[in-house]
């Protein structure tokens, strides 16, 4: 168990000089103090998911010292209660029972991925707790009221992101016109791949294979013989972790390489700085340029960020939409908390449910199906082993376009 950075307090003072005036008086604001608001969660610290998992503890850590730092909830300070779910939903279930009925934790926060996630939501309906996650990729599972995504996935996002891709892939010459539907069978995973597959066939483009595979498999030669065989135009993988790594290493050893491929959910760095990952395409929702570093507190959360993954020896120390998820998380409940002026879930819930909140994914409301907003996913390429934002064009980092693999 890691208590995080619960016991942390310091003082603040503001205050300085303007050009050729005297300085002025500081203020104190008075640090957290009295009896600790317990807030309980779980991350796969082991197992499959546990390179992105890395991410989300760094973020969360970063986020409750900062909330920390100003006046944690209702001028108490944060104890983080963290718990290793081994990436295994059932074991997610039952850590969440312990921190509500043993532990007796104020407030929980959502696990990374979505099973862990619909394994967390049914025991924080059982016992009437508020539970925000970012990583819940199948917006229609969400069917408690009192859960709330902190990443913008949209009401339907295998609509809406499969025509997002198919709009970047028809800007490409020539565009293709066929793709390879390969996915794990993790349940958000899959539910991305039968939309995309769905959409693509709407918009003409063909679907020679869509193949599953087990979540977690790491054997992916025979797989990758098949994909070798359709060479389609276009590669789409559902992949969490390293299992992008996994394939495209397996494709290289029967010297093929797509075209084009774009890859769900990977480990974001391990894919970037591998010889196989240049121009491939990823899901993201910001990335550590403009015009997302000009939000509220992005500048500081990132470099908190890259000082704290280079010191944890992440291979790619640069924040994206996965660290970003879980500090949108923490935002949600700060504002939530300290809007509500209460611990307790309904009012938090509610409070939620009629402001806007802001956090470094910009302004966020609940008041769609499922409390979910508007999506807003975008595309990132590897180029020169960063991850760039290339689509839509208006969200492009400075100076950078989509290259045609």
């Amino acid at each position: 168990m890691s208590k995080g950075m619960g016991a942390w307090r310091r003082r603040t003072f503001l205050g300085g000089a303007l050009a050729g005036m005297v300085a002025a008086p500081a203020v104190l604001r008075a640090a957290p103090s009295g009896k600790p608001v317990r807030v309980g969660g779980t991350l796969s610290l082991t197992g499959f998911l546990a390179q992105t998992a890395a991410i989300h503890k760094i973020a969360a850590e970063i986020m409750v010292e900062e909330i920390n730092g100003r006046d944690g909830f209702l001028g108490r300070p944060i104890e983080y209660v963290l718990l290793d779910d081994q990436s295994k939903p059932d074991v997610a279930r039952s850590l969440y029972e312990k921190l509500i009925t043993v532990d007796k934790v104020d407030l929980i926060q959502g696990p990374y991925a979505t099973a862990p996630i619909l394994a967390a939501m049914g025991v924080a309906q059982r016992y009437g707790k508020i539970i925000i996650q970012s990583s819940m990729g199948i917006p229609k599972l969400q069917t408690y009221d009192m859960a709330f995504p902190a990443t913008p996935f949209g009401p339907e996002p295998d609509k809406s992101y499969p025509n997002v891709i198919l709009d970047a892939m028809a800007t490409l010459s020539p565009a293709p016109k066929s793709m390879v539907v390969l996915t794990s069978k993790f349940p958000s995973a899959q539910f991305m791949a039968q939309g995309m597959r769905t959409e693509a066939e709407k918009r003409g483009v063909k679907v020679p294979l869509f193949l599953e595979y087990e979540a977690g498999n790491r054997d992916f030669g025979a797989i990758a013989a098949r994909v070798k065989e359709a060479n389609a135009d276009f590669l789409w993988v559902g992949s969490l972790g390293l299992e992008s790594n996994q394939i495209l290493e397996a494709l290289r050893k029967l010297d093929y390489r797509p075209k084009n491929s774009f890859h769900l959910y990977p480990a974001p760095g391990p894919l970037a700085l591998s010889p196989d990952g240049n121009l491939v395409w990823s899901s993201t929702f910001l990335e550590p340029d403009e015009p997302f570093m000009s939000r509220p507190g992005m500048k500081r959360i990132a470099e908190h960020y890259k000082e704290r993954a280079t010191k944890a020896n992440l291979p790619y120390p640069i924040i994206d939409a996965q660290a970003a998820g879980m500090a949108a998380q923490w935002q949600i409940l700060e504002q939530g908390v300290n809007g509500a002026k209460s611990l307790e879930d309904k009012q938090i819930a509610a409070w939620l449910k009629k402001n806007v909140v802001t956090t470094v994914y910009g302004p966020t409301k609940f008041d769609g199906p499922y409390n979910h907003g508007a999506p807003a996913q975008l595309i990132r390429q590897v180029q020169n082993k960063e991850w760039k934002v290339v689509w839509p064009k208006d969200l492009a980092a400075p100076g950078v376009k989509l290259i045609n693999g």
